[in-house]
C-alpha cells in the first residue's frame, strides 16, 4: 500500500479517526489535570463536533464500497454511503446530548474525580458504534460489537453509588458475552458454508445453487441472536428493563437512542447487503434470495417485541423501567419498517429513528431532573407536578404524547410512515397489530400524565424550578418534537436521498 492509496483509505474514516483522537487526548488531559477534571467535558463536546463535521462531509459522497480484492481499501471491510452517514449523525447528536446530561446529573457529578475514565468510556463506545454502521465485513461487525459491548459494561456501572448499578453492569456482561459467543459461532459457521467474511461475497455465493439451507438458517439464526440482543428485540430483550433501571439515567438513555441505532444500522446493512439480489427501480421493493425466510422470522420477532414490550410496561411503578419496555416496544416498531423490504419501509425507519430521538432522549432528560431533586423514579412521586413543577410537566406530557404517536408531534409522523409502508406492502394485519399496541401503548404514557395533573401532591412536595442550563437543554429536544410534527419536509427528503447508496 502505498501513501498516496493509504491517504485515500483514511480519508474515508475521518469520522472514526477523529473519535479515536479526542479519545486518547481524554485520556492524556485526565493524566494531566489529576486534580480538575473540568475541561474533559468539553473537549468531549469539541470531539463530537469534529466528528459531525466529517460525517457531514460524507455525504457529499455519493457513494462507496471497497472491493474485497482490494489491499488498499481495507479489502473490502468498510461501506461509505448516505445510509451510512444519517446513522452515524444520530448516534453523534444523541451523544453531544448526553454531554450535557452528564453535566447535568447528579448521579454523574458525584464521580467527577473519575471523568477521564468516564468520558473515555463513552468515546469508546462512540467509536464501535460508528465502525459497525460502515462494517462489511463479519470479522469488523463483531469488533466493532465488541467495543461498543465492553465500553457500555462498565459504563452501566460506573457510577457505583447503589447496589443496583453493580447488578446491572454484571447483568448486561452475562447477557452479552452470551449473545456475542452465539453471535461469533454463526459467523463462523456462515464463513465454513460461503469461504469468505465479506458480506458482498458472501451475497454471491448465496445466490449459487450449493448452499446447505439448513447450516445457512442456524448461522443466521445464531448471528440475528447478537443484533437482536443490541436493539432490544425479544425474546432477547431481558436485559434491557433491569440494565435501564440500574445504569446512570444518561447512561440508560445513551443505550436506548445510539446503541439501538448502531444495532439497526447493522441489521439492515447486514440484510441488505447480504441477501438482497435486486431493487425494483419501480416501486422500490428488495428481492431477496430464496435460501432463507427473513420475512417470516421478522414479522413475527417484530410482533411479539412491540406486545411484549408495551404489555410489560402497563404494570411498571419505576418510570425508567417503564420506559426500558417502551424503549423495547419501539424497537418493534421500527422492525416493521423493515419486514417490508421496500426503500418505503427503510424511509420509515430512518424518518422514526430521528424523530423518536429527540422524544426518547427528552422524557430521560426530564426524569432524570426530578429524580436530581427528589431522588425517586417512582411513577407515585410525581403525583401534582403539573402544578408544582409546570414546565417539566408539560415537557414530559408532550415527550410521551410524542412517544404514543399522536399529532402535532413528530412521533405521529414516524408511526405514519411505517403504517403507509405496511398499507402500501399490503400487510393490514401486521398494520393493525401495531395499531392496537399503540392503543395499549397510550394508557401507560396517560398513567404518568395522570399522576401528574390528577393526583395530589403529597405535603412535602418538591417544588423543581429549572436553572438556565437545564432549562435550554429541556427546549433544544423540545423544540423538534414539535417543530417537525408540523414541518418534517426536509427530514422526510433526507431520508430519501440516504436510502438510495447502501454499497450495492
Amino acid at each position: 500500500m502505498d501513501l498516496t492509496n493509504l491517504y485515500t483509505s483514511l480519508s474515508y474514516i475521518l469520522p472514526e479517526i477523529a473519535v479515536s483522537a479526542a479519545l486518547i487526548l481524554i485520556v492524556a488531559l485526565d493524566l494531566i489535570f489529576n486534580k480538575d477534571k473540568r475541561i474533559i467535558p468539553y473537549v468531549a463536546l469539541f470531539g463530537i463536533l469534529l466528528t459531525i463535521y466529517f460525517v457531514i462531509d460524507q455525504f457529499r459522497i455519493s457513494g462507496f464500497a471497497f472491493p474485497a480484492s482490494d489491499a488498499n481499501n481495507f479489502y473490502g471491510m468498510i461501506a461509505v454511503d448516505h445510509f451510512g452517514a444519517f446513522f452515524k449523525i444520530i448516534i453523534l447528536i444523541s451523544s453531544f446530548f448526553i454531554v450535557f446530561f452528564s453535566l447535568a446529573s447528579e448521579e454523574i457529578q458525584k464521580i467527577q474525580e473519575k471523568s477521564g475514565e468516564y468520558y473515555a468510556l463513552m468515546f469508546g463506545m462512540i467509536l464501535g458504534m460508528l465502525v459497525m454502521i460502515s462494517a462489511s465485513d463479519l470479522v469488523l461487525i463483531y469488533l466493532s460489537l465488541e467495543l461498543l459491548s465492553l465500553s457500555s459494561y462498565v459504563l452501566a456501572g460506573f457510577t457505583k453509588l447503589r447496589d443496583r448499578n453493580s447488578e446491572a453492569s454484571l447483568k448486561y456482561l452475562i447477557y452479552g458475552a452470551v449473545s456475542s459467543g452465539l453471535m461469533l459461532y454463526g459467523i463462523s459457521i456462515l464463513y465454513g458454508l460461503t469461504g469468505s467474511t465479506n458480506l458482498y461475497v458472501i451475497n454471491s455465493v448465496l445466490q449459487g445453487p450449493n448452499i446447505n439451507v439448513f447450516t445457512l438458517a442456524f448461522s443466521l439464526v445464531l448471528i440475528f441472536v447478537g443484533i437482536g440482543y443490541k436493539i432490544s428485540a425479544a425474546p432477547f430483550h431481558f436485559w434491557t428493563p433491569d440494565v435501564y433501571e440500574g445504569a446512570p439515567i444518561a447512561i440508560t438513555a445513551f443505550l436506548s437512542v445510539a446503541s439501538k441505532a448502531a444495532g439497526f444500522a447493522l441489521l439492515i446493512r447486514f440484510i441488505r447487503t447480504t441477501f438482497v439480489t435486486l431493487v425494483d427501480d419501480t416501486s422500490g421493493y428488495w428481492h431477496l434470495v430464496n435460501s432463507f425466510d427473513w420475512k417470516t422470522i421478522l414479522v413475527i420477532i417484530s410482533i411479539l417485541t412491540m406486545t411484549l414490550g408495551n404489555f410489560s410496561a402497563l404494570w411498571q411503578n419505576n418510570i425508567k423501567r417503564m420506559l426500558a419496555f417502551s424503549s423495547i416496544a419501539h424497537a418493534g416498531y421500527m422492525l416493521l419498517g423493515l419486514v417490508v423490504f421496500s426503500n418505503q419501509g427503510l424511509i420509515a425507519i430512518l424518518v422514526y429513528f430521528f424523530f423518536y430521538m429527540f422524544m426518547n432522549l427528552g422524557a430521560f432528560l426530564v426524569v432524570m431532573l426530578i429524580a436530581n431533586k427528589s431522588g425517586s423514579e417512582n411513577v407515585e412521586d410525581y403525583n401534582g407536578l403539573g402544578y408544582t413543577s409546570p414546565f417539566l410537566a408539560a415537557s414530559l406530557t408532550i415527550f410521551l404524547v410524542a412517544l404514543t404517536g399522536l399529532p402535532p408531534t413528530a412521533g405521529f409522523i414516524g408511526k405514519l410512515y411505517i403504517f403507509i409502508a405496511l398499507v402500501d406492502a399490503q400487510m393490514i394485519a401486521v398494520a393493525v397489530i401495531a395499531l392496537l399496541n399503540t392503543v395499549v401503548s397510550l394508557y401507560y404514557y396517560v398513567r404518568i400524565i395522570k399522576h401528574m395533573y390528577l393526583s395530589k401532591a403529597e405535603a412535602n412536595q418538591i417544588t423543581i424550578v429549572p436553572d438556565k442550563f437545564t432549562f435550554a437543554l429541556v427546549l433544544a429536544l423540545l423544540i423538534p418534537v414539535l417543530v417537525f410534527g408540523l414541518y418534517f419536509t426536509p427530514i422526510i427528503d433526507l431520508a430519501k436521498n440516504c436510502i438510495t447508496i447502501l454499497g450495492l
